[in-house]
């Protein structure tokens, strides 16, 4: 049987030459104009820019020139100040919103503090009626309540493990704590800067984590607390309250904190 008579192929040049071709004509063009402006001249370029005052605008109702043909509203205000135009902008910008973040920040804290203070109110005078507001010293800030025990009241010198004395003072002040299930509860050991060094402690800053750690373990087992809420630090000598020169000073550095962080912040913690 014979093949059937294939058609004849389309007289012409396929027709993505033709786009192909016309790509290669743009580019042409702009590298011609990219070598012709690579030296300028002053007072032509000026009349080159006369000419897109009415092509270009990126502002309101447009634009127009002033003097011999430099953009003013065109988006780039005169060419020299367009830097400075678009930085002014953004400062501006920048101004607003930080303002408004200032303002929400200062709420903010306001909210938080008003929350602290009233926490503070109530468990002094919990501490009060317990009878140790001579044991325990009761400051607060925008971010927490925070009970200052001296260390000397839960520690022997050097060591770790919670006074068999202390403990009823730590049950008080559970029970006080323990009305705060939803709140973090932070335990900060601090020492005095005598150097330690024993089999035990390496120095003070690891001493100050294990006495932190006792009493966070102690707190954790005698309030319903959830034990993720109940965090422990040692801080060593690093946050001193009092000078270290003196005997005094150095007995009210070696301490023991309670932090009852706010609403506010135990939700970011």
């Amino acid at each position: 049987m014979a093949r059937k008579k294939q058609e004849d192929a389309p007289a012409g040049s396929p027709a993505w030459m033709a786009t192909f071709s016309d790509l290669m004509n743009l580019l042409l063009c702009f590298f011609v104009m990219l070598f012709a402006m690579s030296t300028v001249d002053a007072e032509k370029f000026q009349k080159v820019v006369a000419s897109f005052q009415n092509t270009f605008s990126i502002l309101p109702a447009g634009g127009s020139s002033i003097g011999e043909g430099e953009l003013i509203s065109s988006g780039v205000s005169q060419l020299e100040f367009l830097d400075k135009y678009f930085k002014e902008q953004a400062n501006s910008q920048s101004q607003e919103e930080m303002e408004k973040t200032q303002e929400l920040y200062e709420a903010y804290q306001e909210k938080a503090l008003e929350e602290s203070e009233q926490m503070a109110e109530q468990i002094e005078e919990q501490i009060e009626q317990s009878g140790l507001q001579d044991k325990v010293e009761v400051d607060f800030n925008s971010a927490y309540v925070m009970l200052n025990l001296n260390g000397a009241l839960l520690f022997d010198s050097g060591k770790s493990e919670l006074r068999a004395e202390a403990e009823p003072l730590i049950d008080k002040l559970g029970k006080i704590i323990g009305q705060y299930p939803d709140h973090i509860i932070e335990v900060e050991g601090h020492t005095d800067n005598v150097p330690i060094h024993s089999a035990k402690y390496e120095d003070n800053n690891v001493l100050s984590a294990y006495r932190a750690l006792t009493v966070a373990s102690y707190l954790r087992d005698i309030t319903d607390i959830s034990p993720a809420h109940i965090k422990s630090a040692g801080r060593g000598e690093y946050v001193p309250v009092a000078d270290n020169t003196t005997p005094e000073g150095r007995a009210r550095n070696r301490r023991v904190e309670i932090k009852i962080y706010n609403s506010y912040s135990s939700d970011l913690r």
